[in-house]
């Protein structure tokens, strides 16, 4: 059996939300989805980390440097003293600790923005 890897995915389906259920500004991503009847996927990226190559892709859909989509007042993130860590060190960190991705995260397998606030993942939907 092969596994598709998430990114891939995301081009093959509609759109997919990286989610954690316990954060409240994901819930609220999810809800502004659902009340609009938007087709979608929830990966819940805790139990299902990303991969070293799914974070570079999801980051470049963004468009933005591994930092910019980590939680950097995570506790780990100050553990692994990542302040001054470059982009590969930041990357491996992200895939072996999932919690230090800021959520939510949609894409569309294109493009992919950060829910925060959660408003702005109807940027995704408006183009």
């Amino acid at each position: 059996m092969t596994l598709t890897p998430l990114w891939l995915n995301a081009r093959m389906s509609t759109l997919v939300l990286y989610h954690n259920p316990r954060c409240s500004k994901s819930r609220a991503a999810l809800a502004l989805l659902e009340a609009r009847g938007v087709e979608h996927q929830v990966i819940r990226y805790l139990e299902q980390p990303l991969t070293r190559p799914e974070l570079e892709s999801l980051a470049r859909q963004i468009g933005v440097a591994p930092r910019a989509m980590m939680r950097t007042k995570e506790s780990v993130y100050g553990e692994l003293g990542l302040a001054s860590a470059g982009d590969e060190a930041l990357f491996d960190s992200i895939a072996a600790h999932p919690k230090l991705l800021e959520r939510p995260i949609l894409s569309d397998g294109e493009r992919a923005v950060i829910g925060r606030p959660p408003e702005q993942i109807l940027t995704l939907l408006d183009h």
